[in-house]
């Protein structure tokens, strides 16, 4: 009888569907996405908000409780997802060759995959490079993270679309990261990870610290 193999893991204590990386670049240490992704929590700078201050983050929360984003309906979504590496904030000129030299540098590439818009071909900005060697996507993942390509800082992280739990997209108002001027920040990646709440920090039990500043009073 063929047994499927089971998926070892780059990062630590995370497991699948249940991530709480041990390598915690650029990370405050609090995991609010312990028990898996929530729009409300990444819209939030300490995981405490109870309740949405976008329209993007009900519309996520809409897609989240209505089921209408799962990765396996992708046939483009391949491969071992915790040998992935989510890249962004790429220039939109820079090209597959130009990733593949870069990234190639630290192991040898399985896939690449610059996500282009179906329409014009243009580049949307962002990839998913998946290694054959898991050690070598854990180089990259210390690696990488903020180097220039073609005059553009990076962000690069795990892919998180099927390795988190109830993950929904920024294309539908979730996803991490984002720029201030957007006024759609969302916390909890490596670029802004979430604080710790002001009620664990004082040890008191009290009212978390997100309906009192939150993400709105606390957007950077």
């Amino acid at each position: 009888v063929k047994t499927k193999k089971k998926m070892t893991n780059p990062l630590g204590q995370m497991e699948f569907h249940n991530p709480s990386p041990t390598l915690n670049f650029n990370h405050a240490g609090y995991d609010a996405f312990k028990n898996g992704y929530h729009p409300l929590i990444a819209g939030s700078i300490d995981g405490t908000d109870d309740f949405p201050h976008d329209g993007a983050i009900k519309k996520a929360i809409r897609a989240m409780e209505n089921g209408v984003y799962s990765p396996k309906y992708d046939p483009l979504i391949k491969g071992d997802p915790y040998a992935t590496l989510f890249v962004g904030r790429l220039n939109f000129l820079t090209t597959e060759e130009t990733l593949q030299k870069t990234f190639e540098a630290f192991g040898k590439i399985k896939k690449l995959r610059l996500v282009r818009c179906p329409a014009t071909g243009m580049s949307r900005g962002y990839a998913f490079i998946e290694y054959e060697d898991e050690k070598d996507f854990r180089k990259a993942f210390k690696a990488t993270n903020k180097i220039m390509i073609d005059n553009h800082q990076i962000l690069v992280e795990y892919e998180r679309e099927r390795v988190m739990k109830n993950w929904i997209p920024r294309r539908l108002g979730g996803g991490i990261g984002g720029r201030k001027e957007s006024g759609q920040l969302r916390f909890g990646g490596r670029d802004r990870p979430h604080k710790t709440p002001i009620n664990l920090l004082a040890g008191n039990g009290g009212v978390g610290g997100g309906r009192g500043g939150g993400s709105r009073g606390g957007r950077r």
